[in-house]
């Protein structure tokens, strides 16, 4: 039995954004853990995604369609099954929407993460919980090195500003109300950069833009090739999610701390290297680049993250290297389009598995005992 296996097992587990893709993998995670999978969250973005594809409604205790921005509908669902942990991942995730739509954005990343603190304090849950933001919540001023943890929020665009707030209302609920004797909460804040993986069909996304185009042989047009990304595997970062939750369950010393989940440093790649990668491992590949268009948002050419708190702290560390990130990416949806769509639930349950198999064997101490 993993470490995993010994924390999680028979708990009841409330996962905000489950339909989302964090959500969705991070809820199926949980579910080969032997967790109690309780999922709030608003109906999948569209009909493609590993919500749907994975078959996650199966797996779950409950599936409620709430918005986080109904304070008391959240209070009620937290009363109502007294999680052991809350993993919160409700969000509105795309940089692009927030610019059409940037109060909505900040309700739901902002106020969104605050009712879901309120209803813990009300209901003074003996709960472990984890609060998902961003690498955007960082003051992103484009320098060569990692942010760290005690680095200044900020954000120019919408999406970055909603979650520098969301990063403020959690810490101003940590210090205002969870910090007593009699409280039974504890907290923990984590973020991470970009995530790929299958099943993810968000819209103005590299990866699900590239695999949808390929699979009909459509050329993918790329807006920003020479953008840098910290890319990882959508497991990576779950796994410090994990990590840091059931450290967190144990230990006093890190409530309220925040930690970053990313790839080492120097492994951040272009998006036209990222294209590249893929093209081993899809056929005919074809691209554009629109750039030079002006028919698009600004966007952060360069964003990184420094983990070495989350290493010293947690003794947590990535697992796979960038080759095996989009390997197993581009094989996750080679499976979906050639099986027209069938039920990815084996191939998801078989990608963590493989995942867990590959950090145990690399003597991840995350893993172990």
């Amino acid at each position: 039995m993993s470490y995993f296996n010994s924390v999680y097992a028979g708990k009841t587990v409330l996962i905000t954004g489950h339909t989302g893709f964090k959500g969705s993998w991070l809820s199926l995670w949980l579910s080969k853990l032997g967790a109690k999978v309780y999922g709030l969250a608003l109906d999948p973005y569209s009909d493609l995604s590993n919500y749907n594809a994975s078959k996650l409604s199966e797996c779950l205790n409950e599936d409620l369609r709430v918005d986080v921005t109904d304070s008391e509908a959240v209070c009620e669902i937290i009363e109502r099954i007294k999680p052991d942990f809350v993993f919160h991942l409700a969000a509105q995730a795309l940089v692009k929407l927030s610019y059409a739509e940037p109060v909505p954005t900040m309700l739901t990343n902002a106020i969104g993460s605050a009712n879901v603190l309120e209803a813990l304090r009300r209901s003074n849950a003996n709960a472990t919980v984890m609060m998902i933001t961003s690498d955007k919540c960082y003051d992103n001023v484009e320098w060569v090195w990692g942010y760290r943890e005690t680095d200044r929020l900020g954000g120019k665009d919408p999406y970055s500003a909603s979650k520098a707030m969301a990063e403020l209302a959690i810490r101003s609920f940590v210090d205002s109300f969870f910090r007593g004797r009699d409280c039974n909460t504890r907290v923990g804040i984590a973020r991470a950069g970009n995530v790929i993986g299958g099943g993810d069909w968000a819209l103005d996304r590299i990866v699900p833009d590239c695999m949808n185009a390929w699979s009909k042989g459509k050329i993918v047009a790329i807006r920003s090739p020479e953008a840098t990304r910290p890319w990882q595997h959508v497991l990576e970062p779950l796994s410090g999610y994990l990590h840091q939750a059931a450290r967190l369950h144990e230990a006093d010393e890190l409530h309220g701390e925040a930690y970053n989940f990313g790839p080492p440093a120097g492994q951040d790649y272009t998006v036209r290297q990222l294209i590249d990668q893929m093209g081993k491992y899809w056929e005919k590949i074809r691209w554009e680049d629109v750039s030079e268009s002006g028919k698009h948002q600004p966007e952060a050419g360069l964003l990184r993250l420094n983990c070495d708190k989350a290493q010293n702290d947690l003794r947590w560390e990535p697992t796979m290297n960038f080759s095996e990130t989009v390997e197993m990416t581009v094989d996750w949806y080679r499976t979906f389009y050639q099986n027209s769509g069938q039920n990815m639930r084996a191939k998801s349950d078989s990608q963590i598995e493989h995942y867990m198999q590959i950090a145990d064997t690399r003597g991840r101490i995350w893993l172990g005992q």
